[in-house]
């Protein structure tokens, strides 16, 4: 069988090549994609050759390198089953977290993920992206009835949008430059959306919270946002650092805006959580996963009206170059069945 994997082959280029399929191994599961979902700031980073991409890694990893390979939000139908698999089997419909932009994916058994009937595919491939600023709200201990602010409204600010209000925080409020983004953010799920550029933003946000807010989500990665949702914060606020700040071009006025007022910077990159056991407030991948599909089975989260574009595999290149390109990208999936139809 024939198999297909969109690449990043230079900066700003993407390609959809042929690729070789393997056979599953011992606890490994062969997976034919049905939908992958782009998660625009990662892959904009690697695509255009960010090389600050990887805390792990200190300030960078010299020179960026190509290939690259993205698209960790998936879902499809398992196909084959290595030996040792006990939870899944061929046949059954499943969420793929850290997989790739491919038609067959050959996966470890512990990142494939089963499906409640009632999920959608469509669904599914949104799911991984959730796990992000879901840890993030659980790292912030948000309480039933407290404020919240998202400051900005890419993929990852509308989800935290739309769990915010899931879990009880009153007001939701957003904030994004785009008039469009904080219109999204209003149909989402948002009590109001403010432009952070306004001369009255903090003003604005601290009347909305009445007097200041409790939690706040900061996702654009920019230390302009930051400092101004520390201008914003209630005393004794917590503020989860879900956007990857990859420059350290910007300074803050800690004493007056950090420690006086006894603010809590929570680091929440997705890969600062437990491998194995959850606990309260620090949540595995996996079971926030179960999480997400849970709440999306029963009716309490819409993950699939949330996508705005589905394109074939074969618009990589011209999606892509929209990514590289646009400040203000859309949520977007590659339906993969669609190969079948070109």
């Amino acid at each position: 069988m024939k198999n297909y994997q969109i690449v990043f082959t230079s900066p700003a280029k993407a390609e959809l090549l042929e690729v070789g399929t393997a056979d599953p191994g011992r606890g490994k599961v062969l997976v034919k994609t049905a939908f992958s979902t782009v998660s625009s700031g990662t892959e904009r980073a690697n695509l255009i050759g960010d090389t600050n991409i990887s805390p792990a890694r200190g300030s960078g990893e010299g020179p960026a390198r190509f290939p690259r390979k993205l698209g960790y939000s998936s879902s499809g139908i398992v196909e084959a089953v290595g030996e040792d698999v006990r939870s899944v089997r061929p046949g059954d419909r499943v969420v793929v977290s850290w997989g790739t932009h491919s038609r067959f994916q050959v996966m470890d058994e512990r990142n494939v993920h089963l499906l409640e009937p009632e999920n959608t595919l469509t669904e599914g491939a949104l799911v991984m992206i959730g796990t992000f600023p879901l840890a993030a709200i659980r790292k912030a201990r948000l309480e039933i009835g407290e404020s919240a602010l998202v400051m900005g409204q890419g993929i990852l600010g509308q989800m935290a949008v739309k769990l915010l209000r899931t879990a009880g925080a009153c007001p939701v409020l957003a904030a994004d430059p785009s008039p469009e983004k904080r219109e999204r953010a209003l149909t989402l799920g948002a009590d109001a959306a403010f432009d952070p550029f306004a001369p009255d933003f903090e003003k604005q946000v601290r009347k909305a919270a009445g007097g200041g807010v409790r939690v706040a989500i900061e996702v654009t990665g920019n230390g302009k946002a930051l400092d101004q949702a520390l201008d914003c914060m209630a005393r004794f606020g917590r503020v989860a650092l879900l956007g990857c700040t990859r420059h350290s071009d910007f300074t803050i006025d800690y004493y007056r805006k950090v420690h006086g007022p006894g603010i809590s910077l929570i680091g929440a990159h997705t890969n600062a959580r437990p491998e194995w056991e959850s606990s309260p407030g620090m949540w595995t991948t996996r079971d926030d996963i179960r999480a997400l599909l849970r709440l999306s089975a029963g009716g309490r989260l819409d993950l699939g009206g949330m996508v705005e574009e589905v394109h074939s595999p074969t618009e990589a290149p011209e999606v892509y170059a929209r990514l590289a390109e646009e400040k203000q990208f859309p949520v977007v999936q590659f339906d993969w069945s669609r190969l079948e139809e070109a």
